[in-house]
């Protein structure tokens, strides 16, 4: 058991996906209904900690940036949001353009039919505020602090931000392997599985290209700014995007970003402010696979879709990457309440969108951090402008 507890989670979620395949074909129905009776507990309390995890992430990130909000951090959390959101828009066209052939094809429309089992019993666990109420509060309370100066008040809420994040690390993270296997092995059992993963295959190539495809367009643009190679600046910014491939966290990485972005010749003390910084309010990489994997499973189960609704929730996604923690799988588990509140995805969609992200998580985290090092760029340039 501590070894399995040592797996990196992804390989975590594969071994879940793996045996809730293998094993929904042999069980018998009652075993089944074991886990089922799990995923609702889980579920239920999911959804009561979503508005929790959004108060308690949000409002101490939101006050510590509007506390020291200088010049150079205004700009750099412009810069950080506005990429963030061109991601989510280049996520969204493309996927509305290439999904709908991939994911046609693979006879996944009657997903929204699945007969769930039924669990052996319930426990009913209602959230203490919507989610929308919990955003609304998170903004106003951090804008206050910020703006008061109220250190106490602060405090209280980086102790709760603690307090959330270690429930996050110790509670939902290792459980969430759980949670899916039990998704697949009733999904195997109602003869939905391999048409789900059928799905998974086809759109993680595509998101994976678009990830490609963003990182040579954000050194493009900076090395237009600074007048250097883009590409030679990409390169020497690989050992900071292998090395989040292994952990799967932009804070862990942060030591090597920084040693690359110094590599790419911007001064230490901008690289020592934008890449901490950007390693919280930078994930591009995060909001495309977001959009992508939302756009995937809306059409896997026939949900309407528009630029409309996407637009609503990339601005306010934009937002909510600022909470992320930095462990694997936090963008997802920040990013759930505004899926849901927006979205309308049922318990069953909500995990489906969290294996199809951590799957692919270490892809998105190399993105976020190889991106920060084209930012610090941009601000080494401006700063020298002045």
């Amino acid at each position: 058991m501590k070894k399995l507890k040592k797996l990196p989670l992804l390989a975590r979620v594969i071994i879940a996906i793996v045996l809730g395949v293998g094993l929904g074909h042999v069980l018998p129905l009652a075993v089944v209904r074991v886990f089922v009776t799990f995923n609702s507990i889980f579920s239920n309390f999911l959804q009561f900690l979503v508005p929790l995890i959004i108060i308690g992430l949000i409002t101490p990130a939101i006050s510590d940036i509007g506390k020291s909000a200088g010049r150079l951090l205004l700009i750099t959390t412009i810069i950080a949001y506005g990429d963030t959101v061109f991601s989510g828009y280049l996520s969204y066209f493309t996927s509305s353009t290439i999904f709908p052939s991939l994911i046609g094809g693979n006879g996944v429309e009657n997903v929204a039919e699945i007969k769930n089992l039924e669990p052996f019993f319930t426990v009913n666990i209602p959230p203490l505020v919507d989610v929308m109420s919990a955003l609304v509060t998170a903004f106003t309370v951090g804008l206050g602090i910020a703006f008061l100066g109220s250190t106490t008040l602060k405090a209280g809420f980086d102790e709760f931000k603690e307090i959330v994040t270690k429930t996050i690390e110790v509670a939902l993270i290792p459980l969430l392997p759980v949670y899916i296997f039990g998704i697949f092995l009733e999904m195997t059992h109602t003869g939905q599985a391999w048409r789900v993963l059928n799905v998974f295959i086809s759109i993680i190539g595509v998101i994976f290209a678009m990830h490609i495809f963003l990182l040579v367009l954000q050194y493009c643009i900076a090395g237009a700014i600074v007048h250097r190679n883009p590409f030679r600046l990409l390169w020497n910014m690989m050992p900071a995007y292998f090395t989040a491939l292994g952990t799967s966290s932009s804070a862990a990485t942060i030591p090597v970003t920084l040693k690359s972005t110094l590599n790419n010749g911007v001064s230490k003390g901008i690289a020592s402010f934008v890449v901490p910084l950007c390693a919280t309010i930078h994930l591009s990489g995060s909001a495309l696979k977001i959009v992508a994997c939302s756009v995937a499973l809306m059409l896997m189960v026939g949900m309407p879709f528009d630029l409309g609704l996407f637009s609503r929730f990339i601005f306010m996604l934009g937002i909510i990457m600022v909470a992320a923690p930095g462990v694997p799988g936090g963008a997802i588990m920040a990013a759930l309440g505004l899926i849901q509140s927006v979205f309308g995805f049922d318990a069953q969609m909500q995990a489906l969108m969290i294996a199809i992200y951590i799957s692919i998580d270490s892809f998105g985290t190399a993105c976020n951090v190889t991106g920060d090092g084209a930012i610090a760029l941009i601000i080494d340039k401006i700063n020298a402008r002045q």
